[in-house]
């Protein structure tokens, strides 16, 4: 695996949302959901609002690879369980990004479901 550039990391993380596509079990990307992500250090993670029962989640642990747009970054990416010690920092990025949308779509995004999709996305480096 690798790790995001600068510039790739800013670009992302000023998106207001992500679009994502795992890949299926044919592999190849299955039809990509706009997502929102944050930034917590140098790492990106996103979220289920629906928990574990959206497919994109279910395809992501099943298969741990897809591809991502936004900003203008185009990435293949490794999907990554996010350690636990991580989350309420998520949170907290979750509520500060999308704070605009605090009482319509936040709490759904911060609640106990959400937070168990947690997921790290990891640049997938070439040739894994």
């Amino acid at each position: 695996m690798s790790e995001w550039t600068s510039e790739e990391l800013e670009k992302i993380a000023a998106a207001e949302e992500l679009q994502l596509a795992s890949v299926r079990r044919d592999g190849r990307l299955g039809k990509s959901v706009t997502i929102w992500v944050v930034r917590h250090g140098d790492d990106l993670y996103v979220r289920s609002w629906r928990g574990s029962t959206s497919a994109w989640f279910r395809a992501a642990q099943d298969r741990h690879g897809g591809h991502i747009r936004a900003g203008g970054v185009d990435k293949d990416v490794v999907f990554v369980d996010a350690d636990d010690d991580v989350k309420d920092a998520i949170d907290a990025a979750y509520r500060t990004k999308y704070r605009s949308y605090s009482d319509s779509y936040v709490p759904a995004m911060i609640s106990p479901q959400a937070r168990a999709t947690t997921i790290q996305l990891v640049p997938r480096s070439t040739g894994s």
